[in-house]
């Protein structure tokens, strides 16, 4: 099991080379990411975007790097730029997409685009792993899925569990999140997660062990959880948090980086190719780490 995120930048560099894609590139963050990642051997970029300004930022930031990268000019067009990073995936030249200087909408629009994108479920969330004392740990979604029902939530799990297989756990423990941990029918989070661990103990959601509702004490701490009777492998040794809505997660997000201080990643699945979409406010470093991210989840 991949324990942080120096064992998944050992893992990427003894897989094939992949290329990422960098949407509207002329943006000092995401060149910082692609500049890291090739010195790092954890990926190729391809940039898109506003040649002449990506060339400016390169003399400033590498100025001996300027020829180790190509660059796809689409001027500063960035719907243009979303529409042609898509495109370099459809055609093998790229693995993965990052945002760059255009907007998380904009990008998921080209991506999902029924004739031309990278559509291929009904459902797409994005998955967040950050650096705990204790491990590798992942929660979603904080992303992209406003207010899930019970299907999209099925969707939603499936996919992190899907990056935790990646990351070499066979086994992940899954809390669905809620504010207690007892069902309650006028709290709707926790009848969707009574319903995720049941559909779980009968084979319905293979690869995992589901516990919910669970308080986030419960999932976290396990003096908590037995002194609530939880009786359940989950109970303070949670991998994955399945939160109930999008300000769930935005929060814990932002409190894990900014709070906490922890290193992040985060990786949208449920396209044809992983699509990276962190904060304009993450450094470079982030985004290297996100794009280390989406490749070990691509292998």
């Amino acid at each position: 099991m991949i324990k942080n995120f120096d064992e998944l930048m050992q893992k990427v560099k003894l897989a094939p080379r992949g290329t990422a894609v960098i949407a509207a590139a002329q943006t000092e963050s995401a060149l910082d990411a692609a500049i890291l990642a090739k010195r790092e051997g954890v990926a190729e970029s391809l940039l898109v975007g506003d040649k002449s300004g990506i060339l400016q930022l390169l003399e400033k930031m590498a100025p001996e790097m300027i020829k180790s990268f190509e660059i796809i000019d689409t001027g500063l067009d960035l719907v243009k730029a979303a529409k042609a990073s898509v495109a370099a995936v459809r055609e093998g030249r790229a693995n993965i997409i990052l945002k760059g200087k255009t907007d998380t909408g904009m990008l998921l629009k080209a991506v999902l685009d029924k004739e031309h994108g990278l559509r291929q479920s009904d459902v797409i969330s994005d998955v967040l792993a950050y650096e705990h004392p204790d491990g590798l740990r992942l929660m979603t979604d904080g992303g992209i899925n406003i207010l899930p029902e019970l299907s999209e939530k099925l969707a939603i799990l499936k996919n992190a569990v899907a990056v935790g297989h990646a990351l070499d756990n066979p086994m992940p423990k899954v809390a669905v999140i809620s504010a207690i941990e007892a069902v309650n029918p006028k709290m709707p989070a926790t009848m969707d997660a009574a319903l995720l661990a049941k559909m779980n103990e009968r084979g319905q959601i293979p690869g995992c062990i589901v516990e919910g509702p669970m308080a986030f004490d419960n999932a976290v701490d396990i003096n908590a959880a037995k002194i609530k009777g939880i009786s359940s492998p989950v109970g303070g040794m949670a991998d994955i948090f399945v939160v109930p809505n999008i300000e769930a997660g935005n929060i814990f997000g932002k409190m894990l980086t900014y709070y906490c201080k922890y290193r992040v990643a985060h990786v949208v699945m449920g396209t044809k190719a992983p699509i990276l979409i962190p904060s304009r406010a993450d450094d470079g470093e982030i985004k290297m780490l996100c794009m280390a991210l989406a490749l070990v989840t691509m292998h």
